[in-house]
């Protein structure tokens, strides 16, 4: 476990370092810049594609087989995910929150205090950090997970949905 936490950090502060100006390297990925609005894709192998907003900090902590992200945080703003169904299990770590899948499009936003997790397609199991309060979300729901909120699923509203997936241009 010690070493886990060492290797988080370690990667933490690179993702960190390496975030101002310019996009991060992720282990296993390759980047390209898009503009209107501003973000970075990320093609990681495995079938796993991240598209994060410019300012997004994120950084992978652990890579399955042939360098396949399968736990990545996720520390601000927001990051639209796509997962290859049938590729494996694959996490988003937030401060708040913990997004698991195995194969689905969805969207983790963190702002202050607050991760609220999308599912456009599929479906995606949310919980709290230590395991807690957990929710499997369908497609066309979502959840805010914060500090001495319940967690609920919700269908969210057409005019949240556009609001948050229009930062990735759609």
């Amino acid at each position: 476990m010690k070493n886990f936490i060492v290797f988080a950090m370690f990667t933490l502060l690179v993702t960190f370092a390496s975030g101002s100006g310019s996009a991060q390297t992720l282990v296993g990925c390759t980047s390209t810049n898009l503009g209107d609005p501003p973000r970075v894709v990320y093609q990681c192998a495995g079938g796993v594609v991240l598209e994060a907003e410019a300012a997004a900090a994120l950084g992978v902590l652990a890579n399955g087989p042939n360098e396949r992200p399968t736990d990545v945080e996720v520390s601000s703003d927001a990051v639209l995910i796509e997962i290859a169904p049938g590729s494996g299990p694959f996490q988003i770590r937030t401060p708040h929150a913990i997004a698991a899948v195995r194969g689905t499009v969805y969207a983790v936003d963190v702002q202050d205090g607050t991760t609220s997790v999308f599912v456009s397609e599929g479906e995606v199991t949310v919980s709290r950090l230590d395991g807690s309060d957990q929710v499997l979300l369908p497609a066309g729901f979502g959840v805010d997970v914060s500090a001495g909120e319940p967690v609920v699923a919700r269908e969210w509203g057409a005019e949240r949905v556009a609001r948050l997936l229009s930062r990735f241009g759609r």
